[in-house]
């Protein structure tokens, strides 16, 4: 039986409608400690500017429902409420009215529609899309390394199945970034265990590098130790540096992992493994991850796919 699904994210500072605002006396818009989300919507400027993008744009989501009681997000909107990962700061707020011929935009607002019938989930008054259909849309439109890393995240939460996607698909009547679509659910996979190690995935298969293990187990000298990737028969593991293990909060925790990733890097090489590694940066580059892994000796098998290579970290849909 597949989980329930997680409850939807809120808002990750306060709101405050223009009259509401603890600033008595003047107008919101001239008050430095405040700033405007979208009109007649505000939050703390300090709070604001310390916000990675994609809190932000969560909080502008909150922001738009706060005055648009009705409105059903889909797209990125719903992915945000949804805690699916979003790629930079999203132009636009997404909202679903199938009642509606055609599609709308306006302002920093996109209003979707379609010829198939839609359900709608609700959570503390919040109405969206239902997760299965988010990833669908979002594997239509965002770069296919991007849907990859939305696809896995959905399976990971355990609300959801890969067979679930592909009938949802098959039954769509949309023929929108078809080929797409198939390319990210062949994919799907629970195991990778972040956006990076999903977006790695992609670039590995461009590059022409073998098919991969995913988190495997290597017993070396009466321990345990875990890969990212894996290549058994040429004995090369592969590691996506997240930097989220090393906690900067805490410099003696920090340099303890630091040690205790070297340990289990020492005893993987005495046992014959050669390893490479790659930040995110690597990933969205291709040079990172490709020379890393060229360096530890893997092979490239097939052929090189050039076009999809030089996009990999490009989203017309994100600032």
């Amino acid at each position: 039986m597949d989980a329930d699904p997680p409850a939807f994210r809120g808002a990750p500072l306060p709101l405050f409608a223009a009259a509401e605002t603890p600033s008595p006396g003047s107008h919101p818009a001239r008050d430095p400690h405040l700033h405007r989300i979208r009109p007649g919507v505000y939050t703390e400027q300090a709070g604001w500017a310390a916000l990675p993008p994609w809190d932000r744009y969560l909080l502008r989501v909150h922001a738009f429902r706060l005055v648009n009681a009705d409105a059903v997000f889909s797209h990125e909107s719903a992915a945000a409420l949804h805690g699916l990962p979003t790629f930079g700061h999203p132009r636009h707020i997404h909202l679903f009215d199938g009642r509606r011929a055609r599609s709308l935009a306006y302002g920093d607002v996109r209003v979707h529609t379609s010829a198939d019938r839609r359900r709608t989930v609700e959570r503390d008054g919040i109405r969206c899309s239902p997760l299965d259909d988010v990833v669908v849309d979002l594997a239509r439109v965002l770069p296919p390394a991007f849907g990859l890393a939305i696809v896995d995240a959905a399976l990971r939460t355990g609300a959801i199945t890969s067979t679930a996607l592909h009938d949802l698909a098959a039954a769509q009547r949309n023929p929108r970034g078809r080929r797409k679509l198939d390319w990210v659910l062949d994919r799907g996979d629970q195991r990778p265990e972040s956006v990076g190690e999903s977006v790695s995935r992609a670039v590995m298969e461009w590059c022409g590098f073998p098919a991969v293990d995913l988190q495997t187990e290597h017993r070396v000298g009466g321990r345990a130790y875990r890969s990212d990737f894996c290549w058994p028969e040429h004995r090369v593991i592969g590691e996506f540096d997240g930097w989220t293990k090393y906690d900067r909060r805490d410099p003696d925790a920090a340099a303890e992992a630091v040690r205790a990733e070297k340990r289990r890097e020492d005893a993987l090489r005495r046992a014959g493994w050669r390893i490479a590694r790659w930040d995110y940066g690597g990933v969205l580059s291709v040079d990172g991850l490709r020379d890393a892994l060229r360096a530890a000796g893997l092979p490239a098998v097939s052929r090189v796919d050039g076009r999809n290579l030089r996009v990999v970290g490009l989203n017309p849909r994100s600032e």
